[in-house]
């Protein structure tokens, strides 16, 4: 009966980890498709908008921001699109008046790579690691009755708790 556990555990291993597989494709998929598309043009200057900080506001975007600056922003979003220009556009004209600090987000290019490709690296690393804990798990085998038995005091570590206990009998009130 003890060769059908390690069995077992590998058929549960394999099962968790297409659990867990079918999950991190599923995830890919999504962020790799993105938001749906902005329909009118004021969904797309909010879009816009919201991919952009606000200088004076820090830590809210240009569409958030009840800030005089952020309420000019989002006019010159609209007046450029008015005017043909595309999102991209509109965008390297704000990171070339504010620099790249304008954006909301990390450039997909460049350094900012890493800030996209690090979730799909730990969660390779993590696999991984996971893999190899499952496979040292399912080597070791199950665990013999000599190995789980605790250890026999010695006659000197009898004394000394003996002792421990007579000191606490007497300490206490």
């Amino acid at each position: 009966m003890s060769g059908l556990r390690p069995l077992h555990a590998s058929r549960s291993a394999v099962l968790v980890a297409m659990a867990v597989l079918a999950a991190a494709v599923t995830l890919a998929m999504v962020g790799l498709r993105g938001p749906a598309p902005a329909q009118s043009q004021e969904q797309i200057v909010h879009e816009i908008a919201a991919g952009l900080r606000c200088p004076v506001c820090a830590d809210l975007s240009a569409a958030d921001s009840p800030a005089p600056l952020a309420r000019q922003m989002r006019t010159q979003i609209a007046d450029k699109l008015a005017q043909g220009d595309s999102p991209e556009e509109i965008r390297r004209s704000f990171i070339a008046a504010y620099g790249s600090s304008v954006l909301m987000t990390p450039p997909r290019e460049g350094l900012g790579r890493l800030v996209y490709a690090f979730p799909f690296l730990a969660l390779v690393v993590a696999l991984g690691a996971g893999g190899v804990l499952l496979r040292r798990t399912l080597r070791r085998g199950p665990t013999t009755a000599a190995e789980s038995r605790p250890a026999r005091l010695t006659e000197a570590d009898r004394r000394r708790v003996e002792l421990a206990l007579d000191r606490l009998r007497v300490e206490e009130p």
